[in-house]
């Protein structure tokens, strides 16, 4: 038991980067990985920012949660969607059942945190999905004006990350993140028995500087100007958790984790484009230019299945009694998810090599598959290459992101640290550890029995140990 744990929630951080590339480089880092416990930290299906932190939160997976992804299609309509926020989140989070046993948190920024949720024994923050500081976005809401202040006048959610101009880019993600940490210092210093930040730029660095810094990335150029601002970045916030930690006091353990991991971002296949050509998805009109497929006239008519963009490929079947135009048979659907994956199986890049693809359905996967699931899920080569749900390419394989300017994709391996003062735990090494296990380990960190509050999975032994006085 721990009388006080903190959590910082690095989003995107990869053991390749942080413990294999930059360690030496980083004092802070590395005092925790020679004196702490460190490992990789396996992150849920899909590998998204939403849902990885409400799994590792809740202990619960996305099929339990609800949750696939950021954006969801709404029942069986064709074109109409919504983004996933807190209300869609209706499992406890580690705060939630803190706040029921009367322990105090301080929560910032851990999406989906917005719309700010009412949650009486914890000050929070909402996230980077904030629209604007405009809208409410602290509980209790008179905390607002404190947090503005704490940051210098003004509080950043997120930065504008797919576009060319990489100045205004580094600019406001180094600007943004030095006052995520001022806010956190403040915080820091109010009674609190758990903490809690989650910092976004680590994502936004990934997404827009990767190419400039990893000469593994097709588009890698040497002697580029940004070549070093990986470096320059992970100093900043090492800067910043060495000013931190020793805030929360020797009474406190400390966990460094990320949700998902990242690497270099091969290309986009248009999966539209190719159900196009494999006879699934029919178009009144071929596009003649890229354009996405909403804005397209789909002929639902001769359309057995289509698919969404993204970081993984969900696919929809056009069922009929279940879409409003649907032609596939129910007593047919399962052949047709099984020919389709086959098919998916067998597609090779623009080099003529077979791709690793992976195909599975939610129910399978999950084992529970709640609210607005796909029908399939698809990772295309090991997660290198995109989903790109537009249409009217010249190829199947596009070589830049079908959005907006992106040079990395998301891994299956995030980090995990532990950090306990006056604990020497030889940077003992954690393997096999998984995002839904932080929650229960927190809660038991904090004397509360996980299967007490419903979490029955295992916890992350290493840490309980390392823990203990």
């Amino acid at each position: 038991m721990s009388k006080k744990v903190a959590v910082l929630g690095l989003d995107s951080v990869p053991p390749e980067m942080l413990f294999h590339k930059l360690i030496d480089k980083l004092p802070n880092f590395g005092k925790i990985y020679r004196e702490g416990i460190h490992g990789s930290l396996r992150t849920c299906d899909p590998p998204i920012t939403v849902p990885a932190w409400m799994v590792m939160m809740t202990g619960k997976n996305p099929g339990e949660l609800g949750i696939y992804g950021f954006k969801h299609r709404r029942g069986y309509s064709y074109s109409d969607g919504y983004i996933v926020t807190s209300t869609n989140v209706h499992e406890k989070t580690v705060w939630e059942v803190l706040s029921d046993r009367g322990r105090k948190s301080i929560v910032i920024g851990v999406p989906p945190g917005f719309p700010v949720k009412h949650v009486t024994n914890a000050s929070t923050i909402s996230c980077f999905l904030t629209p604007s500081s405009d809208r409410p976005f602290t509980n209790p809401g008179e905390l607002k004006d404190e947090v503005v202040k704490a940051a210098g006048g003004k509080y950043i959610f997120d930065v504008t990350f797919r576009t060319e101009n990489r100045a205004d880019v580094k600019k406001e993600l180094f600007e943004m993140t030095e006052k995520r940490f001022d806010v956190a210092e403040h915080f820091a210093k109010k009674p609190w028995d758990y903490f809690m930040m989650h910092e976004i730029g680590f994502d936004r660095l990934h997404h827009a500087f990767w190419k400039f810094f990893d000469p593994k990335h097709p588009k890698y150029q040497k002697g580029n100007e940004y070549e070093g601002i990986d470096l320059e970045y992970y100093s900043m916030v090492d800067r910043r958790i060495g000013r931190l930690i020793p805030m929360f006091g020797e009474e406190c353990t400390t966990f460094i984790v990320s949700d998902h991991g990242s690497k270099a971002m091969k290309g986009g296949f248009c999966v539209n484009q190719w159900l196009e050509q494999e006879g699934y998805l029919a178009f009144k009109k071929r596009p003649d230019k890229p354009i996405e497929l909403d804005k397209v006239e789909i002929d639902w008519s001769r359309t057995k299945a289509w698919g969404w963009g993204g970081y993984y490929a969900r696919i929809f079947f056009n069922v009929k009694g279940r879409e409003p135009q649907g032609i596939v048979d129910p007593s047919e659907l399962e052949n047709e998810k099984r020919r389709l994956a086959e098919k998916i199986s067998k597609i090779k890049d623009h080099t003529g090599r077979t791709m690793k693809n992976w195909t599975t359905e939610p129910l399978k996967l999950y084992g529970t598959a709640i609210g607005d699931k796909p029908d399939l899920m698809v990772y295309f080569d090991d997660l290198d290459w995109r989903s790109a749900g537009t249409v009217g390419h010249d190829s199947l394989y596009l070589f830049e992101n079908d959005t907006g300017p992106d040079d990395s994709v998301h891994s299956m391996d995030g980090i995990f640290m532990m950090h306990k003062p006056g604990r020497d735990l030889k940077g003992r090494e954690v393997s096999g550890a998984r995002v839904e296990e932080m929650a229960p380990t927190l809660l038991k960190l904090l004397g509360i029995d996980p299967k007490g509050v419903g979490l029955n999975g295992k916890m992350i032994e290493a840490a309980l140990e390392g823990a203990a006085p």
